[in-house]
């Protein structure tokens, strides 16, 4: 259903890089992490840009929180949390998030900006098979 809602929302864009510059503006307007919340063990390696995400579980949902000093990392990052937030861990680790290059998102990134969406997606999935295997709490 979300996966529905952003391809909805990123159809209406006629080009990539208005599509490209929609997920600039989610990132300056996405909240970010308190300072005490960017610590060494949530910072995202393998990202040109310093990202930090907080993952949470509760009752077998999965939760999300991003920050990030780029506004399009910081943008894709949000995309990554809406999409999987809310969410058990076995649907975090089915449904990657390859669709975006259907909407041109991930084919205008350099290299090392496509190398941090699949970092933080690969910490994503690493928490939700943590969840799996019963391994409690949060980080």
């Amino acid at each position: 259903m979300k996966r529905t809602e952003l391809g909805e929302q990123l159809e209406l864009l006629p080009d990539a890089y208005e599509r490209l510059e929609y997920v600039v503006d989610l990132g300056r307007a996405h909240g970010g992490l308190a300072d005490a919340e960017k610590t060494p063990e949530r910072k995202v390696e393998g990202c040109v840009s310093e990202v930090f995400l907080v993952c949470a579980a509760e009752d077998g949902i999965c939760r999300f929180r991003v920050d990030a000093d780029s506004a399009i990392v910081k943008g894709i990052a949000a995309i990554l949390c809406h999409l999987y937030s809310g969410e058990r861990p076995g649907v975090i680790i089915r449904e990657e998030p390859a669709f975006l290059e259907k909407f041109g998102i991930t084919q205008h990134l350099s290299p090392n900006r496509r190398n941090g969406l699949t970092q933080i997606y690969k910490r994503m999935v690493a928490f939700a098979t943590a969840q799996m295997a019963g391994t409690p709490g949060s980080n």
